[in-house]
């Protein structure tokens, strides 16, 4: 396996497109490549000018960039992987009342197993991406790491929490140590097409961030048959909600509930289609129960042991005590309340370093 060639994951922002051009200047033999995973067509929602991820623009872009710099790019499609690992757990999990993490599925399942499987036939020991993390190995633990990048504001660790270590092993992270500031500079510097490219917020395949939208066009004879059920506030039913998928916990909007004061979503039924509503401060939980687990930096931890932990994306890593952990549940206890724990969110735990130490799915 060639240990200098290294298969550079594009989607034709500027991010991705700086990893690859500091990795040709390292002198690694690069090999851009753009993941077709789907398309305006399939999901729906389009702008009325096609753009970010896998749209052609993006696709252009990507190959503009590898043109300029001088190594091959290629364009590979990996809907049906994406379609099945992704897309269809985010519909299942709304389905069944919780609300789905895509970007964490995706990569794992396809930027990083698909892409791998990419790097084999084409003799590369590595996969890279514009992800804002580090990874090293540690000799006194015989493992991979995955810690914080520099840029506290764009650290991308959270979604990454579901990487094995086969994965990390491969994987390049050439931003890891930079912040976005120093990022865009470089990409003027390298005079990139992508340079001035605004970043995208939304989940890639929703791209109108309309969720309900999506599940009624993607699964329209399941949704039409999806039954209402009850609102409840304090034991009491006080109104009617339109379906279990259209509702996440700490939703406030669209919940049509005239209370004389906001209430949120706090807990969603799916087998009683009974959806709880309380008042905000009701929302806080201390204690919290993840599946699904990946240990990362460390190959354990124990009852007692002192971790951070994030609960979403934006989240600020707060202190916790480990209650359980195991091959397959962690619980935690966090010392101060988090607001909307929401099962199908990750759970990822962080030492004070800033070393991802485990990951899972929360389920309660």
């Amino acid at each position: 396996m060639n240990e200098k060639r290294v298969i550079v994951a594009m989607s034709g922002g500027v991010d991705s497109s700086v990893a690859a051009a500091l990795l040709h200047n390292q002198g690694y033999e690069v090999i851009g490549v753009t993941m077709k995973t789907w398309g305006f067509m399939e999901v729906g929602g389009a702008p009325k000018h096609e753009s970010g991820c896998c749209s052609l623009d993006a696709i252009f872009d990507a190959k503009n960039v590898a043109t300029n710099l001088g190594f091959p790019h290629y364009t590979v499609d990996f809907t049906k992987a994406f379609e099945e690992a992704v897309i269809e757990n985010f519909v299942d999990e709304y389905l069944h009342g919780r609300t789905p993490n895509p970007c964490v599925v995706c990569n794992r399942k396809i930027k990083w197993e698909e892409l791998l499987k990419k790097a084999d036939s084409l003799d590369a020991k590595y996969v890279a991406t514009g992800h804002y993390a580090t990874v090293d190995y540690n000799p006194d633990t015989q493992r991979y790491t995955l810690r914080y990048s520099k840029d506290d504001r764009k650290d991308q660790t959270y979604a990454l929490w579901g990487l094995t270590q086969e994965s990390l092993s491969r994987t390049l992270f050439p931003l890891g140590n930079l912040t976005k500031d120093q990022v865009r500079k470089l990409a003027g510097e390298f005079k990139l097409k992508t340079a001035s490219k605004p970043d995208s917020q939304e989940i890639c395949f929703v791209a109108d961030d309309n969720y309900e939208r999506f599940l009624r066009e993607r699964i329209p004879d399941v949704i039409n048959n999806i039954e209402e059920g009850d609102f409840v506030y304090h034991g009491k039913k006080v109104g009617m909600h339109k379906g279990i998928p259209f509702y996440t916990i700490g939703q406030r909007r669209g919940l049509n509930v005239a209370l004389g004061k906001p209430v949120y979503v706090k807990d969603i039924d799916p087998e009683t289609k009974t959806i709880e509503i309380a008042d905000k401060d009701e929302l806080m939980e201390n204690i919290v129960t993840a599946e699904d687990i990946n240990y990362v930096s460390k190959d354990s931890l124990k009852p007692g042991e002192v971790v951070f932990g994030k609960i979403r994306y934006s989240d600020r890593a707060s202190k916790a005590e480990v209650l359980e952990a195991t091959s397959s549940v962690i619980k935690i206890k966090f010392d101060e309340p988090k607001n909307a724990v929401t099962p199908g969110q990750s759970l990822v735990l962080y030492d004070e370093l800033g070393y991802v130490l485990a990951g899972g799915v929360i389920t309660k």
